[in-house]
């Protein structure tokens, strides 16, 4: 999580360090070998019962192996060889590491519990072996919740005293579980090539427009801040129109000619029947006795 978030910016704070140190002759090489050193003296602190004092060397050794790589880059001689001692002294770090706590809670008269920070030991060289490997078949392996800052610094958090030591180990070894499982999958998935096609369905569908009413709803939602009910629509002669019109036009012309002139004939006829009345009622009646 470390290197995957954070790197960068510490890289760019420890550069200008790192060129200060090579130039006082300080080189990659005894950077790494002094954290060992310290690495040591922090275990023989924890498994003597000092955990205040075992913090301060925890710190120093934490900055040799912060401190090794911008020196080396600064030097120029960052190479391969470099990074195969730094990873090496880092396994026997943690390795003497966890011997110290082991040896604290063996001295505490907690034997079983000695076993837990072998358990972390164990997961912790899992989680590395598993990033080994799969940089050996030429798959990336990086980040996940607890790499070796993390792990270290939850370790030192422990150290602030006794009564939360055991419960902080127990934290750190359901979290490294949790590590080695996720880094697991995620080689598992990029070697069978799942990672390539659940990335390309994502974008896929992120690129890809639905036509859906869901799709509508939700994009009229985050454009105008409520909901917007898109109208039915047919189309009729190449024209789109209402669902009522479409209706309407449709019934009008599913009815028969013969209708239409009976509707009209009716119409003339009571047209007609109507000026006739009116004819009637303007004709004069005739006079009585005129005719002989």
């Amino acid at each position: 999580m470390f290197d995957g978030r954070w790197r960068n910016g510490v890289d760019r704070t420890t550069s200008p360090i790192g060129q200060a140190l090579h130039r006082h002759g300080i080189t990659a090489d005894v950077l790494t070998a002094t954290g060992l050193v310290s690495a040591t003296a922090t275990a023989a602190l924890v498994a003597t019962g000092h955990l205040h004092l075992a913090i301060i060397m925890l710190i120093i050794t934490g900055l040799h192996d912060l401190l090794d790589g911008p020196v080396a880059k600064a030097a120029g001689t960052a190479s391969v060889r470099g990074a195969f001692f730094d990873s090496v002294t880092d396994r026997v770090a943690d390795a003497v590491l966890m011997f110290g706590a082991s040896w604290y809670l063996i001295s505490q008269g907690d034997g079983h519990l000695a076993l837990l920070p072998m358990a972390i030991l164990g997961v912790t060289s899992l989680i590395s072996y598993e990033r080994a490997k799969a940089e050996s078949l030429g798959l990336q392996a990086k980040g996940g919740l607890m790499e070796r800052g993390e792990r270290m610094f939850l370790f030192g958090v422990g150290l602030l005293s006794a009564a939360i030591f055991v419960p902080v180990l127990w934290v750190l070894l359901v979290l490294v579980s949790f590590t080695a499982v996720a880094r697991f999958v995620k080689v598992w998935n990029a070697a069978s090539g799942r990672d390539a096609v659940i990335r390309r369905r994502i974008e896929a569908w992120r690129e890809g427009r639905v036509d859906s009413r869901w799709r509508a709803w939700r994009e009229s939602r985050e454009t105008t801040g409520r909901p917007h009910r898109a109208p039915r629509t047919r189309t009729t002669a190449g024209a789109p129109v209402g669902r009522w019109r479409a209706r309407r036009q449709e019934e009008l012309a599913s009815r028969s000619g013969r209708t239409l002139r009976e509707r009209r004939r009716n119409a003339r006829a009571q047209h007609a029947g109507s000026q006739r009345r009116l004819t009637g009622r303007r004709t004069p009646p005739s006079a009585p006795g005129a005719s002989s």
